[in-house]
């Protein structure tokens, strides 16, 4: 008799309408207090575990959700929130969970018995190489930890009185000190996993004494290329989980096992879940290496994108496996946090891509049709998902004769400018005349109340076109003036017309659908809805020149052109399956090549070329870089090809590591790059001094994911940090990221204040 069962690692979080979102945000106004904020997560839970148990899986996941991160619930969960915020035995836990996340001054933490003073936000990355931010927890000498259960045993109650079976969903012991930072140098986070383990342990043997059937304990770090000394720590680790007497189901995803398959198949574990999309080959051996009567869970469905799967294809994979151990466990590759809810809503959708897709609910269809399909019973619905498969590989819409003719025709020396950076930077310092330390911004301003509005009334056609170019034309004077105001020697115009770095350009270039309610989060209430890139790429027309062109027109200061790199915006749209990323990304590279060309046209002298998702994008196996790291830094000196020696680039990359992949950066020829550092206090930037990163830097002087405003001594305590390690002639100030989730209170407080430690450093 043949068993199959499905589940999913993990589920969006936020809501079909952002409602998530919305309770943080008016948690943070005051506007509903810490009762009200876990009545609308619990709301989210019972809605998302209820469409889990109709599709047919038997166990609904626990312990996936978060009101900001998984990642800073785990501190929480074992006891270890760092000794430098001082929090007092009165503040609630969910100050002290905000407190982490958003710094001292985060509305939500002016409590009386919060973080001490000087209690910066936890420090932001990305996890693995998806656009999901987590907070990364902090590890020394001191660090204990103690079990607090009682949110995720509360959870699994909830899950359970509404009549549902439960998988608990951990964060394995190993990776949860791998991703965590060491606060003291040469401090061997592995060495603190004698003290963890217990605690584990101890949460293990509860949940199975609160009826758990399984817990799903998650160690993607077995897909990337370990120490030694990490990987022998796995067999000891799980001998001592596994005498909790607990069902472990080991989750591996978003990259092949490779030297970790053995490893992996042999730990002491109930079962073991793999990726099955981005490490189809291994599947295989996986089968044959796992001893029965382990369980293998295989990630058939892709968690990371929102194309149908072929599900033939599927079959042809599952049937042979199903054969061989008579049992399996189907689920999509990795949590599908990373795709949006559901197409239910998409009514606004182009109706032959849409045929094309499925989100997170349509994924849990996959996954029964997929069961009932293996099963032998009726499978309606794979008639609907063939004809779908097959209407996409023919479609007229996915190629253009012209775009492969240009790629095709592509000089050689089109991804290098003409004189080398020294030359270029003494035509660019002749021509823009700028002070020591100049000062700018990343790009965007706040997004205010009246700018929404106007963008919503003339997205549902209330507000005409003319009216709605008025209005923004106002919002970029507004900006430019209080620039001005503030005295920052290089202005941008603010991008009021831009819903999103990404969305905004995907709207304008072929190739690209964009959903109505296809939103993911990116890190605690920032939610991105990214475009779909189905076909070829090409640039209609200008797509940010007017605007631009009106800003510079309002002062005699410079003001940059801003762009969004051709990497990021692969990155960060839900990218087609059909041909090689590399070749995309040289497509986008052209389009916005075009742009640059038509900015400097218009007299525009520096141009900024954002990269964020450079680093993101890295494959997580080493071997695989080399190859990444060509095409993609290859796409962005394409893109800034187009430049005159005069005209200065600058690009802005953010909350990523890049010490490793400091030649790439250097690679790309940039003019200047701006990165985020204040969250690190400037550690981020020791490597590029240590690498003597030959062009001008501009290191983020104030975290904008917090509230808090900085004073001119602390921006001139970084600035100077800065200087011990860059040359001051190559040095800019600026803020971590672009504003446009602050206010324009704190906003103009905080630049203020940086303008006037950038005057100290002149002096």
């Amino acid at each position: 008799m043949k068993t199959l069962h499905t589940h999913v690692l993990g589920f969006p979080r936020i809501g079909a309408r952002r409602e998530l979102k919305t309770a943080l945000e008016a948690f943070w106004r005051g506007e509903i207090g810490e009762a009200g904020l876990e009545a609308a997560g619990a709301a989210l839970r019972a809605r998302h575990w209820a469409l889990q148990a109709e599709a047919g899986l038997e166990l609904v996941t626990v312990g996936d959700f978060a009101l900001y991160d998984q990642v800073a619930g785990h501190i929480q969960l074992f006891g270890c929130e760092p000794a430098r915020f001082g929090f007092d035995t009165a503040a609630t836990p969910l100050t002290r969970y905000f407190a982490m996340a958003r710094g001292e001054h985060a509305d939500c933490c002016a409590h009386p018995h919060g973080a001490q003073a000087g209690s910066h936000a936890l420090d932001m990355t990305k996890w693995f190489d998806t656009n999901y931010h987590y907070l990364v927890p902090e590890f020394g000498p001191d660090t204990a930890f103690t079990l607090a259960a009682e949110r995720l045993l509360a959870e699994v109650a909830e899950a359970q009185a509404l009549g549902h079976r439960v998988k608990a969903s951990l964060i394995g012991p190993l990776t949860f000190l791998w991703l965590g930072t060491a606060r003291a140098n040469g401090f061997d986070r592995l060495s603190l996993l004698e003290k963890l383990l217990p605690v584990y342990t101890a949460l293990l043997i509860r949940l199975k004494a609160q009826g758990v059937e399984w817990v799903q304990v998650d160690e993607p770090i077995l897909g990337l290329d370990l120490p030694q000394e990490w990987r022998n720590a796995f067999e000891i680790a799980y001998w001592l989980l596994a005498q909790s007497g607990a069902r472990i189901m080991l989750a591996t995803y978003f990259s092949p096992l490779e030297e970790n398959l053995g490893l992996a198949c042999r730990l002491p574990v109930a079962g073991l879940h793999v990726d099955g999309v981005r490490a189809a080959h291994e599947l295989t051996s996986v089968c044959d290496w796992l001893a029965l009567p382990k369980v293998l869970s295989v990630g058939i469905v892709d968690g990371r994108n929102i194309w149908r799967t072929d599900l033939d294809a599927a079959i042809a994979v599952l049937a042979p496996l199903l054969d061989k151990r008579g049992e399996l466990w189907l689920a999509p590759s990795c949590s599908l946090l990373h795709v949006p809810l559901s197409l239910a809503d998409e009514s606004a959708l182009d109706p032959e891509v849409r045929s094309w897709l499925a989100f997170a609910t349509e994924k849990l269809a996959e996954l029964a049709t997929l069961k009932a399909a293996l099963r032998g019973d009726d499978a309606p619905q794979l008639s609907e998902a063939r004809a779908a498969i097959a209407g996409r590989a023919r479609s007229t819409r996915v190629h253009s004769d012209a775009v492969a003719a240009r790629v095709h025709a592509l000089p050689a020396g089109a991804d290098r400018r003409a004189a080398p950076f020294a030359a270029r930077q003494a035509v660019q310092r002749a021509r823009l005349r700028l002070p020591a330390y100049p000062t700018t911004t990343i790009g965007s301003f706040p997004q205010t109340a009246a700018i929404r509005a106007a963008r919503a009334a003339f997205r549902r056609g209330a507000l005409p076109l003319a009216q709605y170019h008025s209005a923004m034309r106002a919002e970029i004077a507004h900006a430019v003036a209080r620039q001005e105001a503030i005295g920052l020697d290089v202005l941008v115009h603010g991008e009021a017309e831009r819903n999103d770095m990404v969305e905004y350009f995907g709207e304008q270039l072929d190739g690209f659908v964009f959903t109505q309610y296809g939103w993911v989060q990116s890190y605690g209430s920032r939610c991105v809805k990214p475009p779909v890139l189905y076909g070829d790429v090409a640039r209609a027309r200008a797509m940010t020149v007017q605007w631009s062109v009106h800003a510079q027109s309002l002062s005699a200061r410079p003001v940059k052109g801003m762009l969004t790199g051709p990497v990021t915006i692969l990155q960060w749209s839900f990218v087609r399956d059909d041909q090689p990323r590399a070749l995309t990304a040289l497509q986008i590279a052209l389009a916005m090549r075009d742009e640059v060309a038509d900015l400097q046209a218009a007299g525009i002298g520096i141009i900024q070329i954002d990269e964020p998702a450079l680093r993101e994008g890295l494959p997580l196996r080493r071997a695989r870089w080399d190859d990444y790291l060509a095409w993609a830094t290859r796409a962005f000196r394409i893109t800034a090809g187009a430049a005159r020696d005069d005209t200065q680039i600058h690009t802005h990359m953010c909350y990523a590591e890049f010490n490793d992949i400091l030649p790439q950066i250097a690679a790309l020829d940039a003019d200047v790059i701006t990165i985020e550092t204040s969250r690190s206090d400037m550690a981020l930037l020791d490597g590029f001094g240590q690498y003597r990163y030959p062009n001008e830097i501009g290191p983020g002087v104030y975290d904008i994911h917090s509230p808090a405003v900085p004073d001119t001594d602390a921006i001139e305590r970084l600035l100077r940090k800065a200087a011990q390690v860059i040359p001051a002639a190559n040095l800019w100030v600026n803020p971590d990221c672009g504003l446009k989730t602050r206010g324009w209170a704190e906003t103009e407080a905080a630049l203020v204040n940086m303008v006037a430690a950038a005057r100290r450093m002149r002096a």
